[in-house]
């Protein structure tokens, strides 16, 4: 799983770390370090955490004037046992 990074063609268009309204904003990543992990396996450092132990996000763009964003995910989606829809909902209004 280390190896599967997010979509970067967007990338020339937004950069949620250089977004001050996304709840990103001002992360540094690293190429080298990897910390974060899914059921033990590591992922690739450019994932954003946002709370869950199971799930993790990339903001891909955002469109404010037509409110919209593209968003991605890599991991496992478990509101039954983590939920992860109050963690999204938690990290998306502390902007």
């Amino acid at each position: 799983m280390q190896e599967i990074e997010p979509f970067y063609n967007w990338r020339e268009l937004y950069i949620a770390a250089d977004d001050e309204l996304s709840p990103f904003h001002g992360t540094e990543y690293s190429e080298f370090e990897y910390t974060n992990t899914v059921y033990n396996y590591y992922i690739h450092p450019q994932w954003d955490h946002f709370g869950s132990n199971t799930l993790y996000i990339k903001i891909l763009f955002a469109d404010y004037e037509r409110g919209f964003a593209i968003i991605e995910f890599i991991g496992e989606w478990n509101d039954a046992l983590y939920n992860d829809i109050m963690f999204l909902k938690e990290k998306s209004s502390n902007r």
